[in-house]
């Protein structure tokens, strides 16, 4: 076969216009609609009026133009069955061999602050993707791109045999089904979301691929990273790579898990991780202090991780960083200085973020989590509390300082895995025990780890205490104060040991599981 006809219709014109040029220097007719007719007829390249093929205008301001029989027969038609050249021969249709379609931009449009909903709606495409499923499901015998990366393969092609390979039309053809099931997502995502229905009873998601990735959790296991069409800046898809090597499957979570932990804070703040856990946290006046805060939360466990910041790394902090070993650094934005003293060490990846929202105007995303054969969709956990929500159920109430430093640690033990039990005092954490089997092995832990700190710190626990034996031993390490849900039927108990203790202990009413 030898491609004689070609449809072209795209919004986005990239190379459309050297790439039809070069189509019509082999001998192809082209045919076009719109404002892609417009455009290269106004550069020189001979092209057909859609019109002209079908024998009826465009009508009703565009909507309909290529939904007609002179289109679809062209490309659906079984080019060795019979009965199908005899009746495109008897009704005087012809073949068309070649489509070049993209689509309205609806992702664009529904990103806008200000779109209306009129303004989404009459951004769906209708003829497009019509045309693109035709030709794909006729790829036996018709080639269909989608993709202006694609041109080149195809010109290349075209001209060395005067059509594609049944390999390449295979490859596009899956290609067209793929974007056009990404483009039908987004609109059935929209109009879901317009009509108050978040989890419907089919549950449809698309993502873009960012990169390849070496590998996954471990080497034995292929891995690919991929974000969502309309991502939101200020995250680890939109983040923009400085320096240092490709990010790996492995950093890509860590990071991710450091900035939900730097997003409950407004102040500046250092937040940093290993293997998916919070191992320190500070905050302070300026990100130098909060940088200093967090390292000695815990200067073991810091070496090797993850370190995010939620203002603009300085070079005085820059010196500190550079002064072990990390694997990523996030923030905002360096300063100069702080990138010349970073980016002489060959490795290290620095993530520049740009903005992103702040604690109190973040809102709910819909998290999904793959399970064998399915898969769970929930809201991201974003509740947050202020003094007002606490209910103090001890004798003893909390001091100001010890109420600011159970606000600081309930933000914290929120993104620790549970069972989580989070030490902190002086505005940083002093020790974490994170998923561990029962909850006081996490308390153990995280006593452990702060060793004589924890002497007047505070804790908090990511769900109510099962029985008092977590509280006799915060007492016995010297804390002050506990945050918790509460909610347990032995709740009495541990009020009690609190009590005997002189433990100001609050409840906040809510549990933050995190599995």
């Amino acid at each position: 076969m030898t491609i004689r006809r070609a449809l072209i219709s795209v919004s986005d014109k990239t190379g459309i216009v050297e790439f039809s040029r070069q189509l019509a220097e082999q001998g192809v007719q082209i045919i076009s609609t719109g404002g892609t007719f417009s455009l290269l007829e106004k550069e020189g390249v001979p092209v057909t009026g859609i019109s002209d093929v079908t024998g009826f205008p465009e009508i009703l301001d565009g909507r309909v133009k290529t939904l007609h029989p002179a289109v679809h027969s062209g490309l659906l038609a079984v080019r060795d069955d019979e009965e199908h050249q005899k009746a495109m021969k008897e009704l005087g249709l012809d073949y068309i061999d070649l489509v070049v379609v993209n689509l309205y931009p609806f992702a664009q449009t529904i990103a806008k602050p200000d779109v209306t909903y009129e303004d989404a709606i009459e951004n769906i495409d209708i003829g497009g993707p019509t045309m693109l499923r035709s030709a794909a499901k006729n790829h036996a015998f018709v080639t269909v791109v989608v993709d202006a990366a694609d041109y080149g393969a195809v010109l290349d092609e075209i001209k060395a045999q005067g059509d594609t390979t049944l390999e390449t039309r295979k490859r596009l053809a899956a290609k067209v089904f793929r974007h056009t099931g990404s483009y039908d997502a987004l609109i059935s995502d929209y109009l879901s979301k317009q009509v108050g229905e978040p989890l419907p009873e089919r549950y449809t998601v698309t993502y873009e691929k960012v990169q390849d990735l070496r590998y996954g959790e471990n080497p034995h296991q292929k891995a690919a990273f991929y974000r969502k069409p309309l991502a939101a800046s200020g995250n680890i898809t939109t983040a923009e790579q400085l320096h240092g090597k490709e990010l790996s499957y492995n950093n890509i979570n860590d990071a991710n898990a450091a900035l939900a932990v730097l997003k409950e804070f407004d102040e500046p703040a250092v937040v940093a991780v290993k293997h998916m856990n919070p191992c320190g946290v500070g905050i302070g006046t300026n990100i130098h202090e909060a940088y200093q805060k967090a390292y000695a939360a815990d200067p073991t466990s810091i070496f090797g991780g993850i370190v995010a910041a939620n203002r603009t790394i300085d070079a005085a902090t820059a010196a500190l960083l550079s002064e072990i070993f990390l694997e990523i650094i996030i923030a905002p934005d360096f300063a100069p200085e702080a990138l010349e003293i970073l980016t002489r060490k060959k490795n290290i990846r620095l993530l520049k973020l740009g903005e992103f929202t702040s604690a109190a105007e973040r809102k709910p995303e819909w998290l999904v989590t793959s399970v064998d054969g399915g898969m769970l969709v929930q809201e991201s956990d974003v509740h947050t509390i202020s003094a007002d929500d606490l209910k103090v159920v001890t004798n003893r109430k909390p001091t100001d300082e010890e109420l600011k430093q159970l606000l600081f640690g309930w933000k914290v033990v929120k993104h620790v895995k549970s069972n989580a039990i989070l030490l902190a005092k002086d505005d940083m954490t002093i020790g974490v025990g994170a998923g561990q089997m029962n909850r006081v092995g996490a308390a153990r832990i995280a006593i452990e780890q702060a060793g004589e700190k924890s002497q007047g710190s505070v804790l908090a626990s990511d769900a109510f205490f099962p029985m008092g034996d977590t509280l006799e031993l915060a007492a016995k390490a010297g804390i002050t104060a506990v945050i918790q849900p509460g909610g347990s039927v032995r709740d009495e108990e541990s009020i009690a040991v609190a009590n005997a203790n002189n433990i100001a202990m609050v409840f906040t009413g809510v549990r933050h599981f995190k599995h």
